[in-house]
């Protein structure tokens, strides 16, 4: 019997999924991959009629659109239950790229460890999800998973120590995923776990008497005098003032992304080379790398913030067509989402340091007006796997005119930009 591709069995549920990438982050808080999740836009839920349908979609999107176009330079985890495992199109998936994750359901039945055993042979690497006990399936599978996979949610402490106990070895490295808590993720990294996901990382974490820091000052500052539309000499001055915003600019204009045809190295040469609308968002970008030698685009921070204002520009640009102004203020509003996560300051005492238009500020602050409703759906997207209430997505989608289809498109445009533009910050 020939088995059918995956993009031949399901042509028609592929218009109405939504997209979310859920990063995994190693020891260090550095970016490491995504777990992709696929969700029908009619539900919210992963659950389908038809399974091989359902499993099929999401083998033929994530082969379909390209891994590297999808998580960058990290790798992948998706999600098989036992009919894609089963199933000859797991295959299209690149094994250099993916990690298999089995999902609870599956039962560790003979055909399915063969099955395991198989395509382990054939390279591919397996991840096991959603471990809260010690299982008989759980015991069976282990042996031969690459990454053991511990739902911490609600899981008591002592708990938790005993089963990361008995789950460690030097063969499989332990990840804790639903990690919402920085006290959580202490916890895990002194239980010996190795990769972390959750939203830890992006949640604000407000230190009294925080200042920001000089360099980033620099920047904000430098953002105020192009909303205040100063003269290039101003401009040049005040980037000439900041060693390290000089030295990232010229960096940047040398690099393919922008297109230098021959070297740059004035800073006024490289300011008229960028332009304001490019250096705008480059410097928005640019508060979110370390400051050091080697800026690194591994910042999880980084990724998101730039992911949001690149979605919030193109959903911008589909609901408002030739509105260019309004679709930088869409980016500049998703960047600036997790600028308190950032400094460890308020949202409030930011915008004060930092001109911004009202409706910018009532989208940060309390989620206002067309921008605010646009933040609020591509949070509620990336966490897509704890989104609650059924069809919430859909109806947020309607109000907005938006179909599921072209989210989806515009999902994947911005993971396109952001693995490719913002590498001009290395």
């Amino acid at each position: 019997m020939t088995i059918a591709s995956p993009l031949q069995i399901a042509p028609a549920l592929a218009n109405h999924f939504y997209l979310a990438r859920q990063p995994i982050l190693n020891r260090s808080q550095r970016l490491v991959a995504y777990e992709l999740l696929f969700r029908n836009a009619d539900t919210d839920k992963a659950d389908v009629t038809d399974d091989a349908a359902a499993t099929a979609t999401v083998i033929a999107h994530a082969s379909e659109l390209g891994m590297g176009q999808v998580v960058g330079d990290q790798m992948a985890f998706v999600n098989v239950d036992k009919v894609g495992l089963m199933s000859d199109f797991i295959r299209f998936l690149p094994n250099d790229k993916v990690i298999l994750e089995i999902l609870e359901t599956v039962q560790a039945t003979p055909d399915v460890l063969e099955r395991v055993r198989e395509l382990k042979e054939a390279g591919f690497r397996f991840a096991l999800d959603d471990v809260v006990s010690e299982s008989e399936d759980v015991s069976k599978l282990q042996p031969m998973m690459d990454v053991i996979k511990v739902d911490i949610h609600h899981m008591q402490p002592a708990r938790l120590s005993a089963l990361a106990g008995s789950m460690r070895n030097s063969h499989q490295k332990l990840l804790a995923e639903k990690v919402e808590t920085v006290e959580e993720f202490q916890q895990c990294m002194d239980l010996g776990f190795e990769y972390f996901q959750g939203y830890y990382f992006a949640r604000p974490v407000i230190l009294s008497g925080k200042k920001i820091t000089p360099s980033q000052l620099s920047i904000l500052n430098l953002l105020n005098l192009l909303g205040s539309d100063a003269d290039q000499r101003e401009l040049e001055r005040s980037v000439k003032h900041d060693p390290l915003i000089t030295l990232n600019l010229l960096r940047l204009v040398n690099t393919p992304a922008v297109g230098a045809r021959f070297r740059i190295n004035s800073v006024g040469h490289a300011l008229i080379v960028l332009g304001r609308r490019q250096l705008q968002r480059w410097l928005q970008i640019l508060l979110y790398v370390r400051t050091g030698q080697k800026p690194e685009f591994d910042s999880p921070l980084l990724q998101m913030a730039t992911t949001r204002g690149k979605t919030l520009e193109l959903i911008v640009e589909r609901l408002r067509p030739g509105q260019r102004t309004s679709a930088d203020i869409g980016f500049t509003v998703g960047v600036m989402s997790l600028m308190d996560t950032l400094f460890s300051v308020k949202m409030d005492e930011i915008l004060d340091s930092v001109n911004v238009l009202d409706e910018v500020r009532g989208a940060l602050l309390a989620r206002d007006g067309d921008y605010g409703r646009m933040l609020t759906l591509i949070e509620h997207i990336e966490r897509l796997e704890e989104a609650g209430e059924p069809a919430m997505l859909g109806r947020m989608l309607q109000d907005m005119n938006l179909s599921p289809a072209e989210l989806y498109a515009i999902q994947v445009a911005a993971f396109d930009w952001v693995n490719d533009y913002t590498s001009g910050v290395h």
